[in-house]
């Protein structure tokens, strides 16, 4: 199996990669899909606070790895694009499963994510400035800062849209030729 791992806070262009992936051929998972439908799945409504306290309750009990866990047998294609990892923890548990993995981050400014988070108008977004930071304080305290170290390559994610989907196109292709 050929697993490509993202890696990048809120508002970085996951989405956009996602989406890229898929016009490739790749089968995609989002990982914050997997929150998202616990928090459904517990009657809640798909908002910010909602979501924050799903995901953190649930690594709090049962551990920092919990969603990779969880994504695991989801994982069933030869070729798979998994969206928003959010720890070293996660990774270590792709690595363990699949060992050919390909990390790749994507950093975007803050002042461009807020933006993009203010401009698509997701309910799981937050509301302001505070609520954006506070995301962004969140998702360092779950080990994403980590995550970012165990890169195998990373996109730039502040021009035009095209640059980056041509940039994203390119470092897909160069991580599902490694080693073929």
């Amino acid at each position: 199996m050929k697993l490509i791992v993202t890696v990048g806070m809120p508002g970085s262009g996951k989405d956009e990669l996602v989406g890229i992936a898929q016009s490739m051929g790749l089968a995609t998972l989002k990982m914050g899909d997997l929150v998202r439908d616990e928090t459904r799945r517990r009657g809640l409504p798909v908002t910010n606070a909602n979501v924050a306290r799903i995901a953190s309750e649930e690594r709090e009990k049962h551990g920092p790895a919990v969603w990779a866990q969880r994504a695991l047998p989801k994982l069933t294609e030869t070729r798979m694009l998994v969206d928003g990892c959010r720890s070293d923890s996660e990774i270590t548990v792709f690595r363990h499963h699949f060992g050919d993995l390909f990390v790749l981050a994507i950093f975007t400014s803050p002042e461009t994510r807020h933006a993009r988070m203010t401009s698509r108008g997701r309910s799981d977004d937050g509301a302001g400035l505070e609520e954006f930071y506070e995301r962004d304080r969140r998702e360092l305290k779950w080990g994403i800062g980590n995550a970012f170290t165990l890169a195998d390559a990373m996109l730039v994610n502040e021009g035009p849209l095209d640059q980056f989907r041509r940039d994203a196109r390119a470092a897909l292709e160069k991580a599902l030729a490694r080693d073929d």
